[in-house]
């Protein structure tokens, strides 16, 4: 039996209180001056993070002469779209936006109930749902106030908290641990891959040639409409953006992004598609091998050709004048064929530790929800 079981059975063996959390906590009734916060003390819903991450300073501070006012030990809930699960436990005091809600434990309740574990309770995915379930509002949904009163928490005794929140404080730490060696390891391999690609299309003692040399035609897409559930990729500037059952294309392509913040972004496209015309579509001859050319222009950073200011463009004509070094074909392919692998590995790491993260946060989620559920006391009439 564990530590958590043996303190259950010597303090709560037949169950715990079960109350609403307005029995044993409130919104905060007192009020700040903005004058008096800076960027660590004012929380608006934008400097919380979501899907649990706590906060982080504000970058702006309010436009309203008082507000909130929030204390250590305080849990404070973004209320705008609660499924983005905004929720942190106040280490400081400060004053807070009206789209975050400041819910501190009544001082009646205080000896019998810890910050620590009703953070971990308002922080539990079951919350959210909850949270969800009684929204209001359908495009932007906020949480509804008198509801979240009304969510139901256990209140175990004192001893029983503090351990459960020692061992989910230790989840939280491990997963953080995790997460970070994670996207350790994919920056690593994306450096270690960006390394290969740009010494391996050097090929400086190749023949220089135009684009335009070199290309069986650079056009613009034409696609402006959509349809749900269409039999072909639509792709734009970045990636596929909707789905067509009329195709204007066939075979294979690069796609170069044509203006916008994405202007010179390259993707290599096969089979059936369309193509929005905010896109350049690039088909290689014979001579230029169609993935050895997509890494050696996405190598290129085609975006610092772009011309004009506040909506970069990257051209057609612009494209078919760079130059580009091509070796012989055999030598193309056998370049491509490394960094394609290279490719999918890191394609793979992306796909792969943002699952493997997800899996550890289920797990922990399950351990918090089996830890966070109780026998409820049963009253005696």
């Amino acid at each position: 039996m564990s530590r958590i079981d043996d303190l259950i059975a010597k303090h709560c063996p037949d169950g715990v209180r079960h109350v609403a959390l307005s029995e044993v906590a409130e919104y905060s009734p007192t009020r700040v001056d903005a004058a008096d916060l800076d960027g660590t003390s004012f929380v608006g819903v934008d400097n919380l993070v979501a899907e649990k991450g706590g906060r982080i300073n504000a970058s702006y501070l309010p436009n309203t002469t008082r507000l909130t006012a929030y204390e250590s030990g305080d849990i404070l809930l973004g209320n705008i779209r609660p499924y983005l699960k905004k929720v942190w436990l106040a280490s400081n005091s400060g004053g807070c936006s009206g789209d975050v809600l400041a819910i501190r434990i009544k001082q009646a309740a205080q000896t019998s109930l810890t910050p620590e574990f009703l953070y971990y309770a308002l922080s539990s995915d079951g919350f959210f749902a909850y949270n969800m379930q009684h929204a209001k509002g359908a495009k932007m949904p906020r949480g509804n106030k008198a509801a979240i009163l009304n969510y139901v928490i256990p209140v175990p005794p004192l001893e029983v908290q503090r351990a459960i929140v020692e061992v989910l404080d230790t989840f939280s730490k491990l997963e953080a641990e995790l997460e970070a060696e994670l996207e350790a390891e994919l920056e690593a391999r994306k450096q270690q891959y960006e390394h290969y690609r740009t010494e391996l299309v050097k090929c400086d003692d190749a023949p220089v040639f135009s684009v335009s040399e070199i290309v069986k035609g650079i056009s613009s897409g034409r696609n402006k409409s959509r349809v749900d559930g269409g039999r072909f990729p639509v792709y734009g500037s970045t990636g596929q953006i909707g789905t067509t059952d009329e195709t204007a294309y066939s075979g294979d392509s690069l796609l170069v992004a044509r203006v916008g913040a994405n202007a010179g972004r390259v993707n290599a496209v096969s089979g059936e598609y369309d193509v929005s015309d905010n896109t350049l579509i690039i088909t290689p001859t014979e001579t230029w091998d169609m993935r050895f050319a997509f890494h050696q222009l996405t190598r290129m950073n085609l975006n610092q050709y772009a011309v004009g200011g506040g909506q970069p463009l990257v051209t057609g004509k612009l494209l078919k004048n760079l130059k580009v070094h091509v070796p012989a074909l055999t030598e193309q392919r056998r370049i491509a064929a490394i960094l394609d692998k290279f490719d999918a590995l890191v394609n793979d790491l992306s796909v792969g530790l943002p699952a493997e993260l997800a899996a550890r946060r289920q797990q922990y989620e399950h351990y918090r929800d089996k830890l966070l559920t109780f026998k409820e006391l049963e009253v005696a009439a």
